[in-house]
C-alpha cells in the first residue's frame, strides 16, 4: 500500500453525488464497506493479483445506507492484493469460481507495486480530483 498526495482528504460530498461522478469513470464502491465507512475502488490491473486505486471515506452524518448521507474522504492509496494460486482448481470455471475465489486469503495483501501502477494511480487520482472539484 502506498499513500498518494491528494486534495481529497477532509473534503465532504453526498454519497449520491460521488456515485454520479465516479461510477461513470470506472470506480465501484469497494466490498469492504460498512455502515460508517467505505471506499471507491478503481481496478488498475489484474496481472499477478489485483492493483487498485482506493479512495476511502467515512460517513460524516448518518449511515452509508441512509438517503442523502454525506461522506468525508480519507487519504487515497494504491494497493496490490496477490491471491493464492490453486486453492480450488475445481471451482475455476464460469460464474461459480467467484463464489470461492472471493473468500481466498490473500497470499500477500500488501504486494509489491510496480512503478507503472503507481504512475497510473496518480493519473487516475488527478482525473478524479478534477471531476470532483469542477
Amino acid at each position: 500500500m502506498i499513500e498518494l498526495s491528494s486534495t481529497l482528504p477532509g473534503k465532504s460530498y453526498t454519497l449520491y453525488e460521488l456515485e454520479q461522478k465516479l461510477k461513470p469513470m470506472g470506480y465501484v464502491i469497494g466490498g469492504n464497506w460498512d455502515y460508517d465507512h467505505g471506499s471507491f475502488d478503481y481496478k488498475i490491473d489484474d496481472q499477478g493479483g489485483y492493483q487498485f486505486l482506493r479512495l476511502p471515506f467515512v460517513a460524516a452524518d448518518g449511515q452509508l445506507d441512509s438517503p442523502g448521507v454525506t461522506v468525508r474522504f480519507g487519504q487515497p492509496y494504491v494497493l496490490s492484493h496477490v491471491y493464492q494460486q490453486g486453492l480450488d482448481e475445481e471451482a475455476s470455471a464460469g460464474n461459480f469460481s467467484g463464489s470461492f475465489n472471493q473468500f481466498a486469503e490473500p497470499e500477500d495483501p500488501d504486494g509489491r507495486l510496480k512503478e507503472k501502477y503507481i504512475i497510473s494511480a496518480k493519473r487516475l487520482l488527478e482525473e478524479a480530483e478534477k471531476m470532483l472539484n469542477a
